[in-house]
């Protein structure tokens, strides 16, 4: 067990190791740029850290003091000087105990569903209860190393701690602070079934004057109609599905570039704005979470999932992918489109159009977890995050993913 508590900087210097010595163990042990760099990135980290090197150079000097971090001898190339972690050897970790323990240092306290989707490149959990019972575990040893916290309003799940030492400070809680804590489990609030109700009911409020504004959106987003053309050749004849269609103008455009294509949406206004504005496309009434093969074929040339994630907690990212991924051909491609960035926002009205009661809960997702959740369904993803065009209204960045079997 520990001697002392880590400090913040302590705690992220150890969990940038653990991180990496699993998933580029090409580049591990780290050197000191190579670890600094680890330390510092934007994704996977909460909060975001800019440590100079003399800082990672102090904190692994006195991490190995404490026998937690050794420093060694490159054994190849030039001599220099790399650094590897023994904090899982200290605290006997195994495998699922070390991939969470490496999340909550990196990322601070979450729910179990959100450590299923966060650890898969470090360890693949068969669900949320596997999860939980290994946090369960950490919990009772004759030191526990996580706590569960008390739920806070509007939580449907607790999160959990480690107790390796004290958090970074709550951005929220900083004067000047410029990113907030993200709680990506709100629109599970009042759980999966009333959140589904709120989605549909809301979408078919503001389905025409939906199909009205974006009609044409595409003519000014030539990056997006590019992505568009390339999952429409990649399907290379076989049935293409967007799943989350809305009013049907992205299927309309893939129909347009010869794609075999159709459209599944779970509003039933949206599906008939669609039928009326694009007849000679097929649209359904379905649930992308349920998408099942093609009648015609073996599976699905390209499913989309554009802007079609936008409504779900973080911690059901990872399966609807999986969902999405499921019933492709084996040469097929998914592409999804999404909001990029830290922010859930409540929006009670849209184009001027009342959504009701509780309105509809918008869900920026981390790049990070969207890449790692395709990686997790087997697919090889090539990702792209671009600015907002504010001329077009946009003031969030925008992520696109394409994922091919591997």
């Amino acid at each position: 067990m520990l001697d002392q508590p880590l400090d913040a900087t302590q705690q992220r210097v150890l969990g940038a190791l653990m991180e990496k010595q699993v998933t580029v163990p090409a580049s591990y042990p780290m050197t000191l740029g190579g670890l600094r760099t680890a330390c510092n990135q934007s994704s996977s980290r909460d909060p975001v850290t800019d440590l100079d090197e003399e800082q990672v150079k102090q904190t692994a000097h006195a991490l190995k003091e404490r026998g937690l971090l050794r420093i060694v001898w490159s054994d190849t190339g030039r001599r220099t000087l790399k650094h590897h972690q023994v904090l899982d050897e200290v605290l006997g970790l195994d495998d699922e105990e070390r991939a969470l323990l490496t999340v909550l240092l990196l990322r601070g306290p979450q729910s179990p569903g959100e450590l299923r989707t966060r650890t898969e490149r470090l360890h693949a959990f068969a669900d949320r209860d596997e999860v939980a019972a290994c946090l369960a575990r950490l919990a009772a040893r004759d030191q526990p190393l996580v706590q569960q916290l008390e739920r806070r309003p509007r939580e449907q799940d607790h999160r959990w701690a480690h107790l390796l030492g004290p958090a970074e400070p709550d951005p929220a809680s900083v004067p000047g602070a410029a990113v907030a804590p993200v709680d990506r489990e709100v629109p599970l609030a009042e759980g999966p079934e009333r959140r589904d109700e709120r989605v549909r009911a809301a979408y078919d409020a503001v389905a025409a004057t939906y199909a009205d504004h974006f009609a044409d959106e595409l003519d000014d987003l030539p990056f997006e109609r590019w992505l568009l053309e390339r999952a429409a050749q990649a399907a290379g004849g076989l049935p293409v599905v967007d799943a989350g269609c809305g009013p049907g103008h992205v299927t309309a455009h893939l129909a347009g570039l010869g794609a075999d294509a159709r459209g599944l949406d779970v509003s039933p206004e949206m599906v008939a704005q669609a039928r009326e504005r694009h007849p000679g496309v097929r649209f359904d009434i379905g649930d992308l979470r349920r998408l099942i093969r093609p009648e015609s074929a073996e599976g699905w040339g390209a499913v989309l999932g554009w802007y079609s994630l936008i409504h779900l907690a973080g911690s059901e990212l990872a399966d609807a992918v999986a969902a999405l991924a499921r019933p492709l051909a084996t040469d097929g491609v998914l592409l999804l489109g999404l909001q990029a960035g830290h922010e859930v926002r409540r929006v009670e009205s849209w184009l001027d159009v009342d959504l009701g009661e509780g309105g509809l809960t918008l869900v920026h997702h981390d790049p990070a977890d969207v890449v790692a959740a395709v990686e997790a369904a087997g697919l090889e993803a090539e990702w792209f995050v671009r600015g907002p065009r504010t001329a077009l209204g946009e003031t969030s960045q925008r992520l696109y993913v394409l994922g091919r079997r591997a």
